[in-house]
């Protein structure tokens, strides 16, 4: 079998694939075993927010990417999705948070601050308040800043690196209350969250099929082996980031980066309560790669 990038036996040239890299901590596991292999010299990365990756997959200018689970509902009958690969949880996220400073039942009319680069985690804390917990609040887009974001808001939707942040170390520090929208999730349907999945270009899959094959191969591995050398994957990123190796192993274990049977009923509630209002059919089809 050719290693991704060579060209294959019957003397067709075969360029890298163009793949996306969503360059928040949640997706470390899924990309530090390319890194082990070697697989990444056989991919043309492209990094950036969950929100233009999503974009540049959906107009063409990507391969194979992750992309927010709102965007690949939206786009779905271009796309098909990785089995097996995701971003997700089955219960806390740790990573995807409401901030505020009133109890949320008390958010009725009053202003939130969207700082998200994720279409999917905004929707889903809307949905939320809408639904758990009966508000309407006005809401806002500002960059991703919790001391200037409460400054203008009474809650404020957070995600990725900067949740962490300010759930970990900013929010105790202002006594501010803290809201795991994973958690809630969760709590409220019994069902895993995705926040985001892998997907290939259906187009580029007819051309390419055993190369987009041998890309999900590579994120599957990464994954395992992230996961199993967890402790050594934490105490590399915290070189580097503002959070100590013990708080990120317990980052990574708490995520869950399957997509089978059981996200995808979390998939499909989601697409039930939010698809009339956000684009998509409430019962819209999550194509799988299938085996080869």
């Amino acid at each position: 079998m050719d290693s991704l990038g060579e060209t294959p036996a019957a003397g067709r040239h075969r360029s890298r694939p163009r793949v996306g890299h969503i360059q928040f901590l949640n997706c470390l596991p899924l990309y530090w075993g390319l890194a082990r292999t070697g697989t990444l010299l056989d991919l043309e990365l492209s990094k950036d927010t969950p929100e233009k990756l999503s974009e540049q997959l959906v107009r063409g200018d990507l391969d194979i990417a992750p992309i927010t689970l709102v965007e690949f509902l939206r786009n779905a009958d271009q796309l098909v999705a990785f089995p097996d690969v995701a971003v997700g949880c089955d219960g806390p996220v740790m990573s995807c948070v409401i901030v505020s400073q009133l109890p949320l039942e008390k958010l009725d009319g009053a202003r939130v601050a969207l700082g998200s680069t994720s279409r999917t985690s905004v929707r889903l804390a809307q949905l939320l308040l809408a639904e758990r917990y009966e508000v309407t609040p006005d809401y806002f887009t500002c960059p991703p800043d919790l001391g200037v974001m409460m400054q203008e808001a009474e809650a404020a939707v957070l995600i990725g690196d900067a949740a962490l942040r300010a759930s970990l170390h900013d929010a105790p520090r202002l006594g501010l209350q803290v809201h795991d929208l994973g958690l809630m999730w969760k709590e409220w349907t019994g069902l895993p969250f995705v926040f985001a999945v892998w997907a290939a270009r259906k187009e580029y899959l007819a051309r390419e099929p055993e190369v987009v094959r041998e890309v999900h191969r590579a994120f599957v591995d990464s994954r395992d082996l992230s996961l199993q050398e967890v402790t050594k994957v934490a105490e590399q990123a915290a070189r580097w980031e503002a959070f100590d190796a013990e708080l990120l192993e317990r980052y990574f274990r708490t995520l869950d980066y399957r997509f089978g049977p059981d996200q995808l009923g979390g998939v499909r509630e989601f697409a039930r309560r939010i698809g009339a209002t956000t684009g998509f059919a409430p019962d819209v089809t999550v194509e799988l790669l299938a085996p080869a």
